[in-house]
């Protein structure tokens, strides 16, 4: 019943488990009964969290654009900002399952002070993500957060990743051109909110007219994006500021993006092809728990995002009662081998298991395919 040991299954044991025939032996029901007293979130927790990593983070970026360039100060500086803004960013995620119409002074903070400055607001995410956790929706076709990266070439994986360093520059594309050009071509705006306001990793995702759940007042956060942006720029073109302001913010930007590429690819196995949806059960054993060091995995996985499967679990638990959760579910369930399942030691161990799969399956498709062309 020991985590430690348990986690420490091989890859080939836990690669085995086949969803479709544990679902019904997974203890639904028991779990819930183990946790269903963390259900309520902490605002204190909630605030305190996100004020000190964002003005750390503001401040760290200060500190970098003041420093002389390359010096220690100047490199320090700019890795705080890096893990601080990302940790901040990552609250994004807290909103979309935040209770319906709740936490609303909380998200206008978060969206003056992080989403709108570095080009994700909020409603970018709220709809979209809900939609990931739908059971008729995750892991099919129509889920923009899900990729079977575990059945194609493992180069699929290393272009997403090097997506980062495009992205800061589309989504500051998107607000400050593609907004004010959408209302003077009214057509557009619908091709804009289908393929360019979702936070999601498939590239042919289309975001539906009623993909919103808390963030109705999108066109108030999209304009003030584009504000943002213009002054910025502007500021910058008029030599207020300096061009250095854009450069660092786009490569602490890209490192942001760099990293939850990475947590991301470590947050599921991928495997389902996409055609038939997955049960509950069946979309916990397909995402990945990585407890891992309380002090070094979170600078990757942060707000609670190493206890993603058990997130995909119980999704209206908030973040700081998911460890509280984890601990209780490995040494309370009665049985908890296909828990455990889905355990991963550290991001290299989840990177390397996925990317071996990923190989594996290519390879095998490329035998298949040479045997097909000579019988």
């Amino acid at each position: 019943m020991s985590e430690t040991g348990t986690a420490a299954t091989s890859e080939t044991t836990a690669s085995a488990v086949q969803p479709k025939t544990d679902t019904e032996a997974f203890p639904l029901r028991e779990a819930h009964s183990l946790v269903s007293d963390l259900m309520t979130p902490n605002p204190w927790i909630y605030w305190t969290d996100f004020l000190f990593n964002i003005i750390v983070g503001w401040a760290a970026f200060i500190t970098a654009l003041t420093s002389p360039l390359f010096s220690l100060w100047q490199i320090a500086a700019f890795t705080v900002a890096v893990f601080t803004v990302y940790r901040s960013a990552i609250f994004i995620h807290e909103l979309v399952h935040l209770k319906k119409g709740t936490f609303k002074i909380f998200r206008l903070v978060w969206n003056c002070t992080c989403g709108i400055p570095f080009m994700i607001p909020s409603f970018t995410y709220d709809g979209v993500h809900n939609e990931h956790h739908k059971r008729d929706v995750y892991g099919t076709f129509r889920d923009g957060e899900y990729v079977p990266f575990a059945t194609k070439k493992p180069i699929e994986m290393v272009g997403y990743v090097l997506l980062s360093f495009l992205l800061p520059a589309l989504l500051v594309t998107r607000f400050l051109l593609l907004t004010p050009l959408s209302y003077l071509i009214p057509p557009l705006r619908k091709v804009i909110w289908e393929r360019a306001s979702s936070l999601t990793i498939d590239p042919g995702y289309r975001r539906s007219e009623n993909a919103i759940r808390n963030d109705h007042n999108w066109r108030q956060q999209e304009l003030a994006a584009f504000l943002f942006a213009l002054t910025v720029v502007s500021l910058v073109l008029l030599d207020v500021l300096s061009y250095a302001v854009l450069i660092l913010w786009y490569f602490i930007a890209v490192m942001v993006f760099i990293l939850n590429s990475l947590r991301t690819l470590a947050a599921h196995a991928y495997r389902n092809s996409g055609a038939e949806p997955m049960t509950h059960a069946e979309q916990y054993l397909d995402s990945i728990n990585v407890p891992g060091n309380p002090l070094i995995t979170p600078l990757w996985a942060p707000v609670g995002l190493r206890f993603h499967a058990t997130h995909h679990l119980f999704m209206s638990m908030p973040y700081h009662n998911l460890g509280k959760a984890q601990r209780r579910l490995v040494n309370g369930l009665s049985d908890n081998t296909l828990y455990l399942t889905t355990m991963r030691k550290s991001l290299w161990d989840a990177l390397s298991r996925i990317w071996r799969e990923s190989a594996r399956t290519s390879a095998s498709g490329s035998i298949q395919k040479s045997t097909y062309n000579n019988p």
